[in-house]
């Protein structure tokens, strides 16, 4: 590594643009993801553009690795600096650009928070339609890294729908700009490819995001169930009454035990499972009538599930307070232990019932906590194993449990991962899903980007060269 690297990056950008000592190693050295842990040399906070591609472009000539990062709030280590180097925060890069109302459109920098994008246009009945649980603090170029989801995109999809263009800098340091204003540009879909890229591929800094409309009809509810499989049966039914909510979520009995404790949420004694359940439409002839009817069939379906209690929300207020609870579930679950580790399977909704009996016979065989708070009506399960990280006894019991989970979601017909990322948490579950033909082909599309591997190294794909190793996922040859 480049001796004094930091003093070289403040004659780059200044010193005011530059972190560096113990107190930014330990506060960069991870995401949500705590596991695992790799100090970076310093960490920049361009503020623009062409302070990101000053130090790209440095990176290279000196051969150091860099990593961009958001808020942090990831949870693969997508943005653990996994080879030192460079952090490149976008923390500084919070400007929303313009915005185009007649078209629905805006253009922001990376680094703004997902929930003000939405917050700006919001008096002009608009807002960005991606929710994912962290969206007060999660940032625009996060969300694009790891294709972002949460709640609502069961009805409205995930960021790529929403991302018609970008400014990227590029692995060496060149400044391009993808897509537009429009989507259905001709030639090769490259947003596509970078949106769900982990940051591999380059350092997105602006972009242009599509303006949904606000609801005008909206019912939301909560149905409680006796048993977890009552819960579980009842998404796959409501959906084959060709009902799409515009939410569909279940919380299980340990989630809500911290929900009770942190903000007073209310449910039935023995309530094993909680459906959140969302139900809106546009300006429809009868929006209000409309959405009475959806939430209606929505509701004859637990009842016919065994739903022990039924309760709509009165009014936003109410409905306001149920959706902070719910983003706010696994934060609450700090009450349980001091370290969690929220998995990201994706099955078959039908698979539900099964899955989750599995998810409690592996936590029990692995004597490691385990609570339930996902998106239900994708499939996009979220097991939280809780325990302390400071045990490696417990860290080895919960990565176990981990792949035991991921590996049977994809005999199911699912996936590794529907939202969170594969980082370095999932590198190595890669060949259960890619064949070495599939794998070498995305590793060729990589190199085509990233061809010197200094741009965010170890991630998406196992058996990178020079990959320091961590938790033992990383084996083999290189690609």
């Amino acid at each position: 590594m480049v001796a004094n690297l930091a003093d070289n990056l403040a004659r780059l950008l200044g010193d005011s643009k530059v972190l560096r000592g113990p107190a930014a190693e330990r506060a960069y050295d991870c995401d949500t993801y705590t596991v695992d842990r790799s100090k970076p040399a310093a960490v920049v906070l361009p503020d623009c553009t062409e302070d990101v591609a000053k130090v790209v472009r440095w990176c290279n000539e000196n051969s150091v690795p860099f990593t961009a990062r958001g808020a942090g709030t990831g949870i693969s280590g997508g943005v653990l600096p996994a080879l030192g180097g460079v952090v490149i925060s976008t923390k500084r890069m919070t400007r929303i650009l313009e915005i185009d109302l007649e078209n629905r459109l805006m253009k922001a920098q990376a680094g703004i928070p997902n929930k003000r994008l939405s917050d700006a246009v919001r008096p002009n009945g608009l807002h960005f339609a991606p929710d994912p649980s962290s969206q007060s603090v999660s940032t625009l170029g996060g969300n694009i890294a790891e294709n972002s989801g949460g709640p609502h995109t069961l009805k409205y999809g995930v960021t790529t729908q929403h991302v018609l263009g970008m400014t990227m800098v590029t692995p060496e340091g060149e400044i391009v700009e993808l897509g537009g204003r429009v989507s259905g540009s001709p030639g090769y879909d490259l947003v596509g490819l970078i949106v769900g890229g982990e940051g591999t591929l380059g350092v997105v800094t602006e972009a242009w995001v599509k303006l949904t409309p606000v609801p005008v009809g909206i019912r939301t509810a909560t149905m409680a169930f006796a048993t977890v499989r009552d819960a579980t049966e009842s998404v796959a039914s409501i959906i084959a009454t060709g009902t799409i909510p515009a939410a569909l979520e279940i919380m299980d009995r340990y989630v809500l035990t911290a929900l009770h404790a942190a903000f007073g949420l209310q449910f039935p004694e023995g309530t094993a499972a909680l459906l959140l359940v969302e139900c809106d439409c546009g300006p429809v002839e009868d929006p209000e009538g409309t959405v009475e009817r959806e939430m209606q069939a929505v509701i004859g379906v637990c009842q016919q599930n065994n739903a022990t209690e039924i309760r709509v929300a009165a009014d936003e207020a109410e409905r306001t307070k149920l959706w902070h609870i719910r983003k706010k579930g696994i934060g609450a679950m700090g009450r349980l232990a001091p370290s969690i580790v929220t998995h990201d399977g994706v099955i078959p909704r039908s698979k539900l019932p099964e899955m989750l009996d599995f998810v409690y016979a592996v936590a029990t065989k692995h004597g490691v906590g385990v609570a339930n708070i996902f998106h239900a009506g994708d499939g996009n399960l979220h097991p939280c194993f809780y325990f302390d990280d400071r045990d490696p006894e417990q860290v080895r019991k919960v990565i176990e449990a981990g792949e035991e989970i991921t590996r049977r979601c994809v005999e199911l017909g699912g996936s590794v991962t529907g939202e969170h990322g594969i980082g370095v948490e999932k590198v190595d579950m890669m060949p259960l899903m890619f064949s070495e033909d599939d794998l070498a082909m995305q590793a060729l599309a990589k190199r085509i980007f990233n061809e010197n591997g200094l741009c965010n190294p170890c991630k998406v794909l196992p058996n990178q060269k020079s990959c320091v190793e961590h938790q033992k996922r990383w084996r083999g040859t290189a690609w």
